[in-house]
């Protein structure tokens, strides 16, 4: 695995693509395309490597309800976005 000279464009097309990768949404091309760039940039691992791992300790967190003050406040602070602010 190197980080040397690379095309650092490439490495954000790779980025865009990540979560589908780890969902396993792309074709076979593209996985194939993403493995290999992330075999030579160490960046791209490490945020591959990551992103699997939070997938993983997603899926094994059990739900909890949210604490209802918590609730209460997000509520609040969203009524109060200006709308001019909002896409």
């Amino acid at each position: 695995m190197t980080s040397d000279d690379h095309d650092h464009q490439h490495c954000l097309e790779m980025f865009q693509k990540l979560s589908e990768f780890i969902d396993g949404e792309l074709d076979h091309v593209s996985c194939d395309e993403i493995e290999r760039h992330a075999d030579n940039c160490i960046a791209c691992f490490t945020c591959l490597e990551t992103l699997r791992r939070t997938v993983a300790i997603c899926k094994n967190v059990k739900d909890q309800p949210v604490p209802q003050e918590f609730s209460r406040k997000l509520k609040e602070i969203i009524q109060n976005i200006p709308k001019t602010s909002l896409p």
